[in-house]
């Protein structure tokens, strides 16, 4: 380990960086200095102008890409180095909001009746069931499983944030089935780790991403199917069944109400449901509609 990424170790872990942060931070850096071949204490905002363009136009990176990068570099030069860092001089890209694709009820089914092996098929049903987060299922012990509230605890979400969201009846059925399938039950992770699914640490990110690409490509699912896009599915959904978006905030865990706002583009029942300014005018010669 070099000098500079202990210190940059040291100053993520004394201010509680998540895990995932940190290494990803300390990465970024990593990758920053091989590209002028020169230590990163010895570059400054001229070389960080240039490095942040290359990212855009040889990586092809989006801009939230991009945002963390810069991010990254930011931390290791203020609370690092104890250099200066101006904004002025390395801006924040422009964030593209696009509208996540999201998969109908019907092809939910679909997917989940499609999946690998059991395993797959729980990972699957959990994702939806709850919106957690990929990274939030991982982490899961049995003790966050609460049947008698018929709820289940995230503990440590994003933003080291804990929050409770519901227990479909349904899922608590696959949950015991899957528990019972479990040929070594560790006691406290609900999907343990290694081949055979009987270690003690947890399943890694990957495999969960695996579950809906393998369930996808058997259900013939054209869409690009991950983790993520089931949390998705599960506010667009619920969200057409009559949820108010309060009650989707905070089973979600996001902070600003219009984070989650945004789903109401994707509902099928408030967007085709409103009525356009066009169907109020009365218009010669308009077509009448077929009988």
């Amino acid at each position: 380990m070099t000098h500079l990424r202990k210190m940059m170790l040291e100053e993520l872990q004394r201010r509680h960086y998540s895990e995932a942060t940190t290494r990803y931070y300390i990465r970024d850096v990593e990758r920053f200095a091989p590209y002028f071949h020169c230590s990163p204490d010895r570059l400054g905002p001229r070389h960080i102008r240039e490095y942040q363009a290359q990212l855009f136009s040889k990586r092809k990176l989006s801009s939230g890409a991009v945002t963390n990068h810069l991010c990254a570099l930011r931390f290791f030069y203020i609370q690092t180095l104890k250099k200066h860092w101006s904004i002025a001089d390395t801006p924040y890209p422009k964030k593209t909001r696009r509208l996540p694709t999201i998969l109908s009820q019907e092809e939910v089914t679909q997917l989940i009746n499609a999946a690998c092996t059991p395993f797959h098929r729980t990972i699957l049903m959990t994702l939806y069931a709850t919106g957690i987060r990929n990274a939030e299922l991982t982490r899961l012990k049995v003790s966050d499983i609460d049947s008698q509230r018929m709820v289940i605890h995230i503990q440590g979400g994003k933003g080291r944030k804990d929050r409770a969201v519901m227990l479909s009846p349904i899922l608590l059925d696959e949950l015991r089935a899957h528990w019972r399938r479990l040929r070594k039950k560790s006691g406290v992770r609900l999907f343990p780790g290694n081949r055979w699914h009987n270690g003690d640490r947890p399943i890694d990110t990957k495999t969960p991403r695996h579950a809906c690409q393998y369930a996808a490509r058997r259900a013939s699912i054209k869409k690009q199917v991950y983790p993520h896009m089931l949390r998705h599915c599960f506010a667009t959904h619920m969200l057409e069944a009559g949820t108010d978006l309060y009650t989707i905030q905070i089973l979600w865990g996001h902070h600003d109400l219009k984070e989650t706002a945004r789903y109401l583009h994707l509902s099928q029942r408030h967007l085709p449901a409103t009525a356009s300014p066009l169907d109020s005018l009365v218009l010669k010669g308009r077509s009448q509609p077929e009988t």
